[in-house]
């Protein structure tokens, strides 16, 4: 008799979960899915990560980078302190289109990298509602860098395979999953002005 416990697909995603948040701990560079492509992502406080993200994309460290978590409280360690001792609203107005493919550009806390905020005194983020991302998001224990899976002006990577056929081994993990229904990159809105800088295609997902 084999006494062999089967391995559930749930059981073997959370397996993938840790094995993803393990590399981005030790400042790997991951590919996971989110809610329109595959995004790449790591730890936004390791210097050298957020490098590697930067030379394989082939993307200018002035555009900056946006940082996708599970919840608010992720988050709030690279926003300003003043959002939430002088101006919630601020977050009050990001946090009713969250979670969802909404991202916001809020000011940024002083210590935010230069390569997550680009030239910039703000920063871009949101809550994210693709539930692999958002696990990851927990699995990992912080906000995430989520930046488009292409090397840039590129059209994004959808599945994996397609991240395995443009980055090959220059991506030290990729964690399987679909891709949300959203028609395109999510919207990008300045929190007090209502500024679209980015606007959702006509027929993404909310």
């Amino acid at each position: 008799m084999n006494d062999t416990p089967i391995q559930t697909p749930e059981d073997s995603q959370a397996q993938d979960l840790l094995k993803a948040a393990d590399v981005i701990a030790r400042g790997g560079v991951v590919a996971y899915p989110t809610e329109f492509c595959f995004g790449l992502g790591c730890d936004p406080r390791q210097p050298k990560a957020l490098a590697k993200v930067l030379r394989i994309k082939r993307r200018d460290r002035a555009m900056g980078m946006i940082l996708i978590a599970a919840n608010v409280v992720q988050l709030t360690p690279f926003l300003h302190p003043d959002i939430f001792a002088a101006d919630r609203s601020l977050l009050d107005e990001a946090e009713q289109t969250w979670p969802g493919p909404v991202s916001w550009l809020l000011p940024a806390h002083p210590g935010v990298h230069h390569m997550v905020r680009g030239d910039h005194e703000k920063l871009a983020v949101r809550v994210t509602a693709h539930h692999l991302a958002a696990r990851l998001c927990l699995a990992a224990g912080m906000a995430l860098v989520s930046t488009s899976a292409n090397a840039h002006g590129q059209p994004p990577a959808r599945t994996a395979a397609q991240v395995d056929l443009i980055f090959g081994d220059a991506v030290d993990y990729v964690l399987s999953g679909r891709v949300g229904s959203a028609a395109g990159p999510s919207e990008l809105r300045e929190a007090g002005t209502g500024r679209i800088l980015r606007a959702a295609p006509d027929d993404a997902a909310s």
